[in-house]
């Protein structure tokens, strides 16, 4: 073998060889991205996160602290229940009480986030401000409504029914579309002084001042325009909806601002 064939052939073993381990390395990071998500705690908050004042909402155990909405005694045979970590809205089931899940708890100025998915072509909702009083039937008819949406509802082509828009109010600000049936998604709503801002999986999908005269002109312009106590408040409860579809929740947690 002469010279110039060995050194050729020493040049590509050291290129297989850093391919070989290119290779290794990547899967090693793929692997261990895997892992991370496969193995991440639920339901629970970071020291740092303690430290920037989060709270839990849901503990992964029960619903302490949750109860149905004007029915502060039980949530005993509600289609609400706590299933492997989750809070599980078993809205199929005719045999359980309809009723939304409403903290015990008011809130005014707060970020609150949750991870949140709908059975296939499911529709639901999260409301804030939410007025806890005998003369209101239904948290709808007082608290603007982040809105969830399974991809395969027919809603997701109508601008103001698309996942984290203000339900019947606002179109998303930036277009996002909810991840696929069966994959989690991520909601952040942010309120302080009467100001809203909703996010889906990181997207700004609405913006809205609660105090301002085009907030009013908004809702007279809506089919809440009838309704005398809906986004009167700054101030109230946060509230799950039950609305005939399975839906799933995690890691609600929330810190005052």
């Amino acid at each position: 073998m002469t010279r110039n064939s060995l050194f050729i052939l020493l040049i590509a073993l050291l290129i297989g060889v850093s391919c070989k381990t290119d290779k290794n390395n990547k899967f090693q990071i793929s692997r261990s991205k895997e892992l991370a998500i496969k193995n991440k705690v639920h339901n629970q908050l970071l020291d740092i996160e303690k430290e920037q004042g989060w709270e839990l909402l849901f503990d992964g155990k029960t619903l302490n602290g949750w109860h149905l909405y004007n029915k502060p005694d039980s949530t005993r045979f509600s289609a609400w229940e706590v299933r492997e970590g989750h809070i599980f809205c078993n809205a199929t089931d005719e045999a359980k009480i309809f009723g939304d899940l409403v903290t015990d708890k008011e809130f005014e100025n707060y970020e609150l986030v949750f991870d949140w998915q709908m059975a296939i072509r499911g529709n639901g909702g999260v409301f804030i401000n939410v007025q806890e009083l005998p003369e209101y039937k239904a948290t709808y008819q007082t608290g603007p409504e982040y809105q969830l949406l399974d991809p395969e509802h027919m809603d997701t082509k109508t601008p103001m029914k698309r996942p984290g828009c203000l339900w019947g109010l606002s179109p998303q600000l930036n277009q996002v579309e909810a991840k696929p049936t069966g994959q989690w998604n991520t909601a952040r709503i942010i309120q302080q002084e009467g100001k809203i801002q909703f996010y889906l999986n990181g997207a700004l999908t609405a913006e809205e001042d609660l105090t301002s005269r085009d907030w009013i002109t908004k809702i007279n312009a809506s089919g809440f325009k009838d309704a005398p106590g809906f986004g009167k408040a700054t101030k109230g409860k946060i509230a799950l909806q039950n609305w005939y579809f399975e839906a799933w929740f995690r890691n609600v947690k929330i810190r005052e601002l």
